[in-house]
This record gives structure tokens, sequence and C-alpha cells, in this order.
């Protein structure tokens, strides 16, 4: 039984997927589909969780929009994710970077790998 739900697991999987961690600036570009046309459509800010793993594997990403901070979690094996480019690399403390939530303006900023 286990066999056949790894099998399925495996052919659902994308093959190229960026390498990514929690704290780097991603720009996700996710199809959307309106009426009869499909457009793509771009969200981009920090990872501050990834969880699971195989063909379950999410990241959520935040972004402040207008004063707002918007998270969105999504599969990284899905099909409506045409891309992920890393825009920044992000150097955090944490595997999970739930505390940026209540942070806001410099002080939500997670470093930068660059910077050593």
């Amino acid at each position: 039984m286990a066999n056949i739900i790894d099998q399925i697991e495996r052919e659902n999987m994308k093959e190229s997927v960026p390498t990514f961690s929690v704290g780097d600036t991603v720009r996700v570009n996710v199809k959307i589909k309106e009426g009869d046309k499909e457009r793509i459509q771009a969200f981009e800010g920090v990872v501050i969780a990834r969880k699971n793993g195989g063909v379950r594997e999410t990241f959520t990403v935040r972004k402040i929009s207008y004063g707002v901070g918007v998270e969105k979690t999504y599969p990284i094996h899905s099909p409506k994710i045409a891309s992920i480019e890393v825009v920044r690399s992000g150097k955090p403390r944490r595997a999970k970077l739930y505390y940026v939530r209540e942070l806001t303006g410099k002080a939500a900023k997670v470093k930068s790998a660059d910077n050593k």
C-alpha cells in the first residue's frame, strides 16, 4: 500500500524546485484563471516557514501590503505555481519566523546572508 502512495507522490513532484530557505525573500509567480483567460500574478515576500516534505511540502510567504500584513501558504509542487525566484537570501537564527508577525518596519527585516 505504501509503495503505491510513494509512486503517486513521485509522479506529482516537480523536477526543478529552486533551493530556498526560511528567511529568504522570494517572488512566487502564480497562475490565476479568470474566466477563460489565464495570467501570472507575482507575490513577493519573506519565507517565514517551510513544512512537511515530499509532495506535501508547503512554504509560507509574508509581505506588508498597504500597511497590512499578508501571508500566503503555497504547496511547492503545485501545478498552479509557475516559478519561484529568490530575490534576496536571508540568514535567520530560527527555523520558523513567526515572531516577524508582531514586528513592524526595520525590526521585521531578516539579516542578509551576504553580510557576514
